[in-house]
């Protein structure tokens, strides 16, 4: 009954406090989405590490740290030099342009197009990979931990988790919609204190039943590593290269996280935060990761948990008291909705500043920004859930699997592509608009091969050699102009896929499979534009670049692959797109007239290119 009375005046105190600040009548865009510019260092500090922290830390990073030890603090600790680079590079830089999004930035910086599409690509991600896992894992571990404190919202353990997703999704949304700005960053204030007392609570109970803390050393000694070999399956030492590289993406890149630092008084304000924020991380990493390594002592290695996700709540059940809990299960929902809330509030800057003013309604007032805002948290809302569904659908569906790992590779197919654009906007002097966004692009093709060639390449370390193949596209930039780098671009995209289409669905065909090859390879050189410059001027190059999918989805038909048929197939379906996107590309006013053009040939190359390709897809179905 103590621990019910705490949870119940937890939701009335955030509620309170974030629906009592908000301004009333009519509010200016930076007002809402940016507080008005007046957040001082001690706000940006807790709420940006509030933001950062999330239900998955407390089952899954514990739980890690249970398994590998004090490695898993390498991912805490070197935050910090994000954090740091956020804080000396960028953040002045946002903050002299006076951005209200970083795609703002990037568009002074690499256009339009390009910050399009970082903006519609972070969108995407943050309404459905990060909304959708922040409401699974702070709604699961929640009632991993406390199912008889939560048994009266349903018996039924999925259907008690769904309600969890939905009641914890609107009650975020709702003082988000209400607040803004100003309503997240006070309710993450307290919410990151709740966090703080209930992770040293955590802490201390843990090291006191070890026996102390000189007991880590002579317990679990083995556990006291901060790094590993470099063959470890998930932790090795040299995850660090590529651990580098996508902090700039999370901590320097991430409209989540930054935008507690665009509405800073002052760049002094916004560095201070920072920087207390960074002495956050290590705090938080102590209160993460020992209390995993005492457990890992106080059993035994005899007496081990069947499962590592398991730690948190065997601490939580078998060394806390009643009173105690109620504070550790208010942690676990100030972990989502601070995360969550934060993802609502950008999302609906993104949208409003980003997509809504500049391209759907340019004269639009202030008021009608903030409520386009406000409809996009709405919209987020239901995308967030619904992923969270599809996320407990999978959990339950195959409760081995570990789709965490799964969710960061996904996330860093985009994460990427970020982190070469926002270095490129940074550091590079007159960047290339167009390699740019090549460059983006291309960092998704780039993690498929090499998830192909070296699949047990560790997820991070192949990242870092994604970003560094990207980047050193627009190196090219600086040697070659662009209009001459055309039809080699052509010609190497054209190859590469082919060779290795080629190369992967036919590795039975003798000296057929060169000759295929060399016919590939004539075709490509001159659709390519080099010897004929009309020729590259058509979309006979994509009939080229479309082989792969082609190929790939005959050889696995083939050989009954059914789940890399699936895949392929639809590539096909999406080449076909692509093609005719393409060919309508300076026509989308006036379809009418698409075969009036000089580019009459083009068009019926690019258009019978696509009907074949469907019809291929309608076949192989």
């Amino acid at each position: 009954m103590i621990d019910l009375f705490i949870v119940i005046s937890y939701f009335i105190i955030i509620f309170v406090t974030a629906v009592s600040g908000r301004t009333k009548g009519e509010v200016s865009t930076e007002e809402y989405f940016l507080s008005a510019r007046n957040l001082r260092w001690p706000s940006i500090a807790l709420s940006t590490i509030a933001t950062n922290i999330s239900g998955y830390q407390f089952l899954g990073m514990m739980g890690s740290a249970y398994l590998y030890g004090l490695a898993q603090a390498s991912l805490e600790i070197n935050a910090m030099q994000g954090i740091l680079m956020a804080a000396f590079i960028f953040v002045p830089m946002y903050l002299s342009e006076k951005v209200i999004t970083i795609t703002q930035f990037i568009k002074k910086r690499l256009g339009a197009t390009v910050a399009l599409f970082y903006s519609l690509a972070s969108i995407t991600l943050f309404a459905t990979i990060t909304l959708g896992a922040a409401l699974f894992w702070g709604a699961y571990a929640a009632d991993f931990v406390f199912a008889d404190y939560l048994s009266f919202l349903h018996e039924d353990r999925i259907m008690r988790i769904a309600i969890l997703i939905v009641g914890l999704g609107v009650f975020s949304a709702v003082y988000t919609y209400l607040g803004g700005l100003a309503a997240v960053v006070k309710t993450d204030v307290i919410q990151f204190s709740i966090l703080f007392i209930g992770g040293v609570i955590v802490l201390f109970t843990a090291v006191h039943h070890l026996g102390g803390w000189q007991m880590l050393y002579e317990k679990t000694p083995e556990k006291m590593h901060l790094y590993l070999p470099e063959d470890h399956p998930k932790l090795p030492w040299t995850h660090m290269f590529g651990l580098f590289l996508l902090n700039i993406n999370y901590w320097c890149a991430n409209q989540t996280i930054i935008q507690r630092s665009l509405a800073a008084q002052n760049l002094q304000q916004a560095q201070i935060g920072l920087m207390v924020g960074g002495a956050f991380k290590y705090i938080m990493a102590i209160l993460i990761v020992i209390p995993g390594i005492a457990l890992y002592g106080i059993l035994g290695p005899e007496n081990q948990l069947p499962e590592s996700d398991m730690a948190f709540p065997y601490l939580v059940d078998n060394y806390l008291p009643t009173g105690v809990k109620g504070i550790i299960l208010c942690a676990l929902f100030a972990s989502l909705m601070s995360t969550v809330d934060s993802t609502f509030n950008s999302l609906a800057t993104m949208w409003s500043i980003d997509i809504y003013q500049p391209y759907l309604n340019p004269s639009a007032t202030d008021t009608q920004v903030v409520n386009a805002g406000r409809r996009m948290i709405l919209i987020s809302l239901i995308t967030g859930v619904l992923m969270g569904f599809v996320l407990l659908y999978v959990k339950f569906e195959n409760p081995e699997a570990a789709f965490t790992h799964t969710l960061n590779e996904l996330r860093y197919y985009i994460n990427c592509g970020i982190v070469v654009l926002i270095c490129a906007a940074a550091f590079l002097v007159a960047p290339n608009h167009r390699l740019a966004l090549a460059a983006f692009l291309a960092t998704i093709p780039l993690h498929l091969l090499m998830l192909y060639f070296f699949p047990d390449m560790n997820y991070f370390v192949r990242a870092f050699w994604v970003i560094l193949i990207a980047f050193s596209i627009l190196g090219t930039g600086y040697l070659v102009p662009f209009p001459k780098q055309i039809p080699y671009v052509r010609l190497a995209i054209a190859i590469i896929l082919t060779s290795v289409a080629i190369y992967l669905g036919f590795p039975n065909m003798g000296l057929w499979r060169p000759l295929l090859a060399a016919i590939v390879l004539v075709v490509a050189i001159y659709s390519s534009g080099i010897f004929n410059r009309s020729a590259g001027d058509s979309l006979a190059s994509l009939a080229a670049m479309s082989a792969w999918p082609i190929f790939l989805t005959w050889h696995y038909y083939n050989n009954g692959d059914l789940a890399n048929f699936e895949y392929y197939r639809l590539a096909l379906l999406l080449v076909a797109a692509g093609v005719v996107l393409f060919a309508l590309r300076k026509n989308w006013k006036n379809l009418s007239n698409i075969f009036k053009s000089n580019s009459r040939r083009a068009r019926l190359v690019g258009f019978g290119l696509a009907a074949s390709l469907v019809i291929l897809h309608i076949v192989f179905h």
